[in-house]
């Protein structure tokens, strides 16, 4: 697996856009969000169908078309250097194939921000142009607003990513499987990426990466079902190592970490877990599609370069 193209940091003054391809965005938080970011120094725009509603399914924010048209007409305005997921929930693998690819590689490398149901983007955004993203917090949701920690590490990774090129674990992580190695990291939710096998977008092979996953509200069985699906088809196949982030909601974490131990523990490479990413609190900022050493003992990730170029 090779390493991505890096986009450019980013600086005071920067237009950032807001999209929401997945689920409806409350609007106070998203208004607090927005505030959040122009106190970094950004100006921040919001897509027009971010509040717009579907009208018969209540768990997206708008129609397919209309979501799909937010993210391309953001990422290809040329004012625009980032483009910021509102929050997850689902509804990103229903407009992925509505977006005109070749216009989104036309329009150069920008950042993308988010996580959770953004992990279809995430690996579209992969295969299809070649791109680091950054799995993150995003500004209306939760952790984004509660957590100044989360708030800081991902300002840190946009604005100043030599001084993130050592991501450390939260209290709490350990080596599931200890040891050292290295490779191209790439993942996110778990479910998604399970979602996402044999599709167009859905990558084939982990061969030569660092696996970055995590998940909320699944039980250990559901787990079970999707980790299995990802060896089964191969995917996991040459894997250089393990990432494991957070189980919000997951069951008890002695249940969880017996399916992770049992799933993930005998594919022959180190494990980390309880990283510190995604669901949870204080959540780090992982880029994804960059070369990294994972020190499974220490609970460090060291990138080989800076997240963002420039």
């Amino acid at each position: 697996m090779r390493a991505l193209t890096r986009p450019r940091r980013l600086v005071p003054g920067d237009r950032v856009a807001v999209v929401a391809p997945s689920g409806p965005v409350p609007r106070d938080r998203l208004a607090a969000g927005l505030d959040v970011l122009r106190g970094w120094g950004l100006d921040p725009v919001v897509a027009p169908h971010v509040h717009a509603g579907h009208g018969r399914l209540g768990y997206l924010s708008a129609a397919d078309r209309e979501r799909a048209a937010d993210l391309e007409r953001a990422w290809c305005d040329p004012a625009v250097a980032a483009v910021l997921c509102a929050r997850g929930g689902y509804g990103a693998q229903r407009m992925v194939d509505l977006l005109d690819w070749d216009a989104l590689r036309a329009a150069g490398p920008k950042v993308l921000v988010g996580f959770s149901d953004i992990t279809a983007l995430h690996e579209a955004f992969a295969l299809r142009l070649g791109l680091v993203t950054l799995h993150g917090p995003m500004p209306a949701a939760a952790d984004f607003l509660a957590s100044a920690r989360a708030r800081d590490h991902l300002h840190a990774t946009l604005f100043a990513p030599e001084s993130t090129r050592t991501v450390r674990g939260l209290p709490g992580v350990a080596p599931l499987v200890p040891g050292r190695t290295s490779g191209v990291t790439f993942g996110g939710c778990l479910a998604l990426l399970a979602a996402g096998l044999a599709t167009p977008t859905g990558r084939s092979s982990g061969r030569g990466g660092l696996l970055c996953v995590e998940d909320t509200g699944e039980d250990p069985y559901r787990l079970d079902r999707n980790l299995t699906q990802l060896l089964r088809s191969g995917l996991l196949d040459g894997v250089a190592g393990v990432l494991l982030g957070s189980w919000a909601e997951c069951g008890p974490y002695a249940e969880v970490r017996a399916v992770l131990a049992d799933r993930l523990g005998t594919l022959g490479v180190p494990v980390v877990e309880r990283f510190g990413f995604g669901h949870c609190a204080d959540a780090v900022t992982l880029p994804l599609g960059v070369r990294a050493e994972l020190d499974a003992s220490a609970g460090e990730l060291r990138l080989a370069e800076p997240a963002l170029r420039g």
